[in-house]
């Protein structure tokens, strides 16, 4: 009965330390908080009411564990991160994000444990908070593989407009307007017309449309509109060059993918396709052999 006893308080110390641990790395490695001025300066919350502050650290169960690991470890700015680039869909939210990290955190290892009949899967629930991060960064992915798809074409539609004589917010509008069937692009476009109508000013508001989408080439678009709103340049003429530009960068990367094909298929020629053919040819020959020699 001792034994016992000693098993289960050294796998409680071995969890908590793993914990403890899982929690100090994870602070640590956490990025600080920009100050304001720079593209990643202005706060995707800043005058809206975070959802985690709405959690009662004196509440059930439930409420604990939930403000232990959006304060303590620090979860809720990379869950809000991870909801804003996934574009905030109606089906999830911070606080549901959270839960899912949980169940995986209790469900995972207890299947694991059941299967392998150690309990030594218990040591693996931080590594299994971490399941849920994986397919909404495949959402993610998926969604600003969308974006950029679709944004020369974007760029050169609000080449066209300015050219003839409006304003690029209005070119912008006027896009998104004509579009019957909006992209997740024109909807991050119609998202900021409607903040600067609320009073973001226009910088403001493109910054925080390219941290919503989070892909580069919009942090250089968001630049590039600046920089021209600065320095009074021609904008069209900006736009049609940064299109040419991204066009050029796209082909450039098929080309390289299409290059690196061939390299990437000799593991799969060498270990798959070349066994299988191996046998196919000499199958007959080694069934001869078997049953009455080469018959000579």
């Amino acid at each position: 009965m001792n034994g016992q006893m000693a098993h289960w308080f050294l796998l409680f110390i071995g969890l908590a330390g793993a914990m403890a641990g899982f929690t100090s790395i994870y602070r640590m490695m956490a990025p600080p908080v920009e100050e304001e001025g720079g593209l990643a300066g202005i706060s995707p919350k800043r005058g809206e009411l975070s959802v985690f502050d709405r959690l009662n650290p004196n509440g059930g169960l439930v409420d604990r564990l939930d403000f232990f690991l959006a304060r303590v470890c620090r979860f809720d700015a990379r869950i809000e991160e991870l909801y804003m680039l996934w574009g905030r869909p109606q089906g999830a939210d911070p606080i549901k994000i959270l839960h899912w990290k949980e169940l995986c955190a209790v469900i995972l290892p207890a299947i694991v444990g059941y299967l392998t009949e150690s309990p030594l899967a218990l040591i693996l629930v931080p590594v299994f908070s971490f399941a849920p991060d994986f397919y909404i960064k495949g959402k993610i992915s998926e969604r600003q593989t969308k974006i950029v798809r679709n944004f020369p074409a974007m760029v050169d539609l609000a080449a066209l407009t300015i050219e003839s004589g409006q304003e690029y917010m209005a070119a912008f509008d006027r896009i998104c307007k004509a579009q019957n069937k909006k992209t997740a692009l024109e909807e991050e476009f119609e998202q900021t017309l409607n903040e600067v109508q609320l009073g973001y000013s226009r910088r403001d508001a493109l910054r925080r449309m390219a941290m919503r989408i989070g892909v580069q080439d919009i942090r250089s678009f968001v630049g590039l509109i600046i920089q021209s709103d600065e320095l009074g340049t021609s904008l069209v003429d900006l736009l049609r060059n940064f299109s040419s530009d991204m066009r050029f960068r796209r082909l450039s990367k098929a080309e390289k993918a299409a290059a690196e094909a061939a390299t990437k298929m000799l593991f799969p020629i060498f270990f798959f396709i070349f066994p299988v053919v191996f046998i196919l040819m000499l199958a007959p020959m080694l069934v001869s052999v078997f049953q009455g020699g080469l018959g000579f």
